[in-house]
C-alpha cells in the first residue's frame, strides 16, 4: 500500500531557511546541518554494527550506502526531486513506498534533505536515519515513535 504522505507531514512544524513564507521569498539553498543526539547515533551505530551493514557514517548522525552515485548535478535542499522509494523499520517491515513520486525536498524529513543531495539523478542510496532526522517522538501510522528508519531511494530526476 502506498502511503507517501508520511514523508510530507514530517516537517510541518519544522522551520528551515528554505521554506518559503507567505510572501514566497526565494528559497535559500543552504544545506540542513542538524545533528542527531548522541544517544540516537549510538543506537543507530549498534544497529549498523550488529547487522554487519557496510554503511558510511555522516557527521550529522545518519548512515548511508550509495549503490549508484548517478551523474550530473546534485540536488539542493530547495530542489524538486522525483524518486522511487521504500521505507522500512529495523524489523524489515515496509511502512511506505512509491514510484515516480515528485516532492519539494524542503518539504520532506530532515534525513532526506541531508541524504538525497549525496547523489545525482540516476543514483541510488540507502539511508539509515535516527529518529530525530525522521519522525522523532511522533508515531505515524505503521511507524512507532522514536524509530530508526531505513529508506532505499532511487533519484529519478531533479526538476
Amino acid at each position: 500500500m502506498i502511503k507517501y504522505g508520511f514523508i510530507l507531514l514530517a516537517l510541518v512544524a519544522v522551520t528551515i531557511g528554505c521554506q518559503p513564507n507567505v510572501e514566497q521569498t526565494p528559497c535559500d539553498p543552504t544545506p540542513v546541518t542538524l545533528k542527531a543526539p548522541q544517544a540516537e547515533i549510538t543506537a543507530l551505530k549498534q544497529y549498523i554494527d550488529s547487522n554487519k551493514i557496510a554503511a558510511t557514517a555522516d557527521d550529522r548522525g545518519f548512515y548511508y550506502t550509495i549503490q549508484a552515485p548517478g551523474s550530473g548535478a546534485k540536488p539542493t535542499v530547495c530542489s524538486t526531486v522525483t524518486v522511487n522509494y521504500a521505507g522500512k523499520l529495523t524489523n524489515g517491515n515496509t511502512f511506505d513506498s512509491a514510484n515516480g513520486i515528485t516532492f519539494g525536498l524542503n518539504q520532506l524529513i530532515l534525513g532526506w534533505q541531508e541524504g538525497i543531495p549525496l547523489i545525482s539523478a540516476g543514483g541510488s542510496i540507502t539511508l539509515y536515519l535516527p529518529p530525530s532526522l525522521a519522525y522523532g517522538s511522533q508515531a505515524q501510522s505503521g511507524i512507532p515513535a522514536n524509530s530508526i528508519l531505513i529508506f532505499k531511494i532511487d533519484l529519478i530526476r531533479i526538476d
